[in-house]
């Protein structure tokens, strides 16, 4: 999938970036080698592979350290919403943005 001059636009549009064209010419292909890499990855048939949930888990035994599931932190809802323009029942209220 190789992206074009218009798509590094867009992109640069929906990130809210402004991109000289020097800037616009050097990330297209930093973004087409970025999904170049991607594609190789994906057509790698994992089947059969069990996921690790750390990559030094491939060449050692890893002990997890898991932490005892205890409540650490005080309720501060109505401390952290104070700042909010519009709350209603613990929730913000935000604007409609899909009809």
């Amino acid at each position: 999938m190789a992206l074009t001059h218009d798509d590094v636009l867009r992109i640069a549009k929906l990130s809210r970036l402004e991109l000289s064209s020097d800037e616009q010419a050097a990330l297209l292909p930093q973004l087409n080698g970025f999904f170049s890499i991607v594609e190789q990855m994906s057509a790698v048939d994992t089947s059969g592979v069990d996921p690790l949930y750390t990559p030094l888990s491939a060449v050692q035994e890893v002990a997890l350290r898991l932490r005892e599931d205890r409540v650490t932190e005080t309720d501060q809802r109505d401390l952290n919403q104070r700042s909010a323009p519009s709350v209603q029942d613990g929730l913000f209220l935000v604007p409609k943005v899909i009809e």
